[in-house]
C-alpha cells in the first residue's frame, strides 16, 4: 500500500513547486520609478501594495535608476504627455505588463526600451535547467569518480570551467541569448555549475547518496521553479520569490542579466549568493575527509536503515 500512498504525495509535492509559482503570479512591490508624473504616483500607490514606488527629480535620474537595476520601469511626466521608461532585459514578464497598461491606459504614452533584450533574449529563461542539470550531474561525478577531497574539488573546478566556457559559446556566440563580456558571462555560467555541483558533491561527501541525491532535488524542485528567471521575483508569490534568489539558479539567471545587459549593475548580490554555496560546498568536501568527521558520519549512517 506504501506505493499507493508516495506516488500522489510526491505528484502533489512537486505540482505545488512548479505550478504554484506560475499559477499565482502578479506584481508584489515591483520597485517603480516616478518623476514629474503625480497623477500617476496617485495610481500606483491605490493598487494595494503591487508596486514599490521611487520618487526621482527628472527623466535622466529615472533613466539611470533604470539601468543601475534600482526599478524595473519609471513613469515621467513630459509636456508632451506621459512617457514610459522601461528595461525589457530586466524582466520580459514586467515588460510585457507595463507597455499592455500603458497601451490600454485609453492616453497617449510614450514607450522607450531604455535596456532592450536581443531577439532571443526570451530563451535566457531555458538555459537555467541545463544548469542545474550540469551541476547535479558534475556534483554526482565528482562524487562516485574521484577519490579524495583533493581529486574532487580539481574534478568540480575543472568541469564548471569547461561547463561555462561551452555555455557562453552556444549562448552568447551562437544564439545570441545575452550581450556583454563573453568571458564575464562565461565565468557567471561556470560559477553557477560550480555552486550547484559543490553543493551535491559536498552533501554526498558527508552523507553519502542520499546526501547528493536530496541536493540534486533541492535544486530542480525547489530552485528551478523558483528562480523567477522570466518573471522577476517580485511576480512570484511570498516566499518563492525570496527563496530562489537565495538559491543558485535563481542568483545565477539574475546575475547573467546583469553581466549580460546591463555592464554587471546590481549584479554585487547574486554573486555573493554563488560564492557562499560554490565555497560550503567545497568546503563539506574537505571536511568530509577529515578522519574524525568521516568516521563519525560513517557510523551515524550505519544505523539509517536500521532505525528505517
Amino acid at each position: 500500500m506504501k506505493p499507493l500512498v508516495i506516488v500522489p504525495v510526491v505528484v502533489a509535492v512537486v505540482l505545488t513547486l512548479f505550478a504554484w509559482p506560475q499559477a499565482k503570479s502578479g506584481p508584489r512591490d515591483v520597485p517603480l520609478g516616478v518623476a514629474g508624473a503625480p497623477a500617476m504616483e496617485r495610481q500606483l500607490s491605490a493598487q494595494g501594495g503591487k508596486f514599490e514606488l521611487h520618487r526621482y527629480t527628472d527623466e535622466a535620474a529615472a533613466r539611470r535608476a533604470i539601468e543601475d537595476r534600482d526599478v524595473y520601469a519609471a513613469f515621467v511626466g513630459t509636456p508632451g504627455g506621459m512617457k514610459l521608461l522601461t528595461a525589457s532585459a530586466a524582466s520580459p514578464a514586467i515588460f510585457q505588463m507595463l507597455t499592455h497598461a500603458a497601451s490600454e491606459s485609453g492616453k497617449p504614452v510614450e514607450i522607450e526600451d531604455v535596456v532592450p533584450t536581443t531577439h532571443a533574449g526570451g530563451a535566457l529563461a531555458s538555459s537555467v535547467m541545463p544548469m542545474v542539470i550540469a551541476g547535479s550531474l558534475t556534483g554526482m561525478l565528482a562524487l562516485f569518480m574521484a577519490a579524495g577531497a583533493w581529486r574532487r574539488i580539481g574534478l568540480l573546478l575543472g568541469a564548471a570551467t569547461g561547463a561555462g566556457l561551452v555555455a557562453a559559446t552556444i549562448i552568447q556566440s551562437w544564439l545570441g541569448v545575452v550581450e556583454g563580456d563573453w568571458v564575464t558571462n562565461a565565468g557567471v555560467f561556470g560559477l553557477a555549475v560550480l555552486a550547484i555541483a559543490a553543493t551535491v558533491c559536498g552533501l554526498g561527501s558527508l552523507f553519502g547518496k542520499f546526501g547528493a541525491i536530496a541536493g540534486a532535488i533541492t535544486m530542480v524542485f525547489v530552485g528551478n521553479p523558483f528562480s523567477a528567471v522570466a518573471a522577476g521575483p517580485e511576480m512570484l508569490p511570498s516566499p518563492a520569490g525570496v527563496i530562489g534568489q537565495l538559491m543558485p539558479p535563481g542568483a545565477a539567471g539574475n546575475l547573467l542579466r546583469s553581466t549580460g545587459f546591463f555592464d554587471g549593475a546590481g549584479a554585487s548580490g547574486h554573486l555573493a549568493v554563488l560564492v557562499a554555496w560554490a565555497v560550503a560546498g567545497l568546503a563539506c568536501v574537505a571536511v568530509a575527509a577529515l578522519p574524525r568527521v568521516r568516521a563519525h558520519v560513517g557510523a551515524r549512517l550505519q544505523h539509517v536503515p536500521a532505525a528505517a
